[in-house]
């Protein structure tokens, strides 16, 4: 039997993390687009309600709801730390 190594498990999280920016990344640029240019690139290159271009935009909304609940952990993974701002 294998050991479980956490090196090897940060590095996958790590991955992950990373395809979900991406995914993050992308979703805010095909919105900015919409909203400054009315044009969707996704739509334009998938078709306008095509199965690829919905379950991108499911993976786009799953990669929101993953950041948003795993947002410390995070954090913490990628040694991020958060202060509180400073009292003026």
């Amino acid at each position: 039997m294998e050991r479980f190594d956490i090196k090897k498990c940060k590095c996958n999280m790590k991955a992950l993390d990373m395809l979900i920016y991406g995914l993050l990344l992308a979703g805010a640029l095909n919105w900015g687009l919409v909203g400054l240019f009315d044009f969707n690139p996704v739509a334009a290159i998938f078709g306008e309600i095509s199965a690829i271009t919905r379950l991108l935009y499911v993976l786009v909304g799953f990669a929101a709801i993953y950041d948003i609940v795993n947002i410390k952990s995070i954090w913490k993974r990628w040694g991020v730390h958060y202060k509180e701002p400073a009292h003026v």
